[in-house]
């Protein structure tokens, strides 16, 4: 039976999607955390919602297993998932306070401190090899240099390159796209982006709207289920916005399989694409909020993660000035 939080949960979770445009990536995860806290704190109301109870939470999500980022099983939880629960939670409330339901106050939950952020990147010469791994004139190696090619060149967020259309004006060199919150931003091709997609485009017979299409093929068939139907949003699992589009797993596999054939031991996503999208620009001296208009960051501090691997000012003072006896 329904109870008084399942009701306030959907409704928050359709709030996110109206009202605050927010990715249904977003909207996937927000739900998963709510509904392990929920669970776990035997939350029917929002007064069950208490100091205590998250406090117990957090405790127990501790002591839980977690993984690194090259997905092996640690002993614990990182602290910055951890955050993301009590986010999302804090989110929660902000969405209760905003409809004026009684709740204890955001400020009674805390984020823990997390370990400085770092970027474990590939080399310019690695990342050239991956560019060239997909070297075949079939449709499908096309396709997947054209996305290797686009991730590079305009430092796009997998959603966001999952829900582009195939009616863009190569001639113009330059796109907008809708991120995060709904926020539109312009983003830039390389001459080697445009190249691919001129390629890939005109090897298209099909009538597909997306820019980025399954194809008969393991893993990526043609063939949608009946959630992926135009017209229905599955809220279970995140799919391409536009029909037929590659998800974003799909895309997480090409990246990593071509990373594969080029020789490369380290984990590659595409979100690490657009991390060297970011120090190739900071590294040849574009400034920081220059950049931090690119990737679309809502904060300057978001993008200064990327400072503290391109500081080649600094490198070379050090070298130029440093034990000169």
């Amino acid at each position: 039976m329904a109870t008084e939080m399942d009701k306030l949960q959907r409704e928050f979770l359709e709030y996110l999607e109206i009202e605050k445009g927010s990715s249904l990536r977003t909207i996937e995860l927000y739900g998963q955390y709510l509904d392990r806290y929920f669970k776990f704190g035997k939350i029917k109301e929002p007064k069950d919602i208490t100091a205590t109870s998250v406090r117990e939470f957090r405790l127990w999500l501790n002591r839980q297993a977690g993984y690194s980022p090259s997905k092996t099983r640690t002993e614990t939880m990182s602290k910055r998932t951890q955050n993301y629960y009590m986010i999302a939670l804090r989110v929660f409330l902000k969405y209760l306070a905003k409809r004026a339901i009684p709740a204890i106050s955001t400020d009674q939950i805390e984020l823990a401190k997390t370990p400085e952020h770092s970027l474990d990147l590939i080399t310019a010469e690695e990342l050239q090899k991956i560019l060239k791994a997909p070297d075949g004139t079939d449709i499908k190696s096309l396709r997947d240099k054209a996305i290797l090619e686009l991730l590079f060149s305009t430092g796009l967020r997998v959603s966001e390159l999952c829900s582009l259309p195939r009616d863009i004006n190569l001639a113009a060199d330059e796109i907008s796209v809708r991120g995060k919150g709904g926020k539109i931003r312009m983003v830039f091709f390389s001459e080697e982006a445009k190249s691919a997609l001129k390629k890939y485009l005109s090897a298209r017979k099909d009538m597909e709207e997306g820019l980025f299409i399954r194809l008969d093929g393991p893993g990526e068939s043609k063939k949608l289920n009946e959630e992926e139907k135009p017209g229905k949003i599955n809220k279970k699992k995140y799919t391409g916005k536009e029909y037929g589009n590659l998800d974003r797993r799909s895309v997480e596999r090409i990246v990593k399989h071509y990373a594969t054939i080029a020789g490369i031991a380290k984990r590659v996503t595409p979100h690490m694409m657009r991390h060297l999208f970011a120090t190739d620009l900071l590294n040849n001296g574009a400034d920081i909020r220059s950049v931090q208009v690119m990737l679309g960051h809502a904060s300057i501090s978001t993008t200064q993660i990327y400072t503290h691997v391109t500081d080649k000012h600094l490198r070379d003072i050090h070298k130029k000035f440093h034990n000169k006896q």
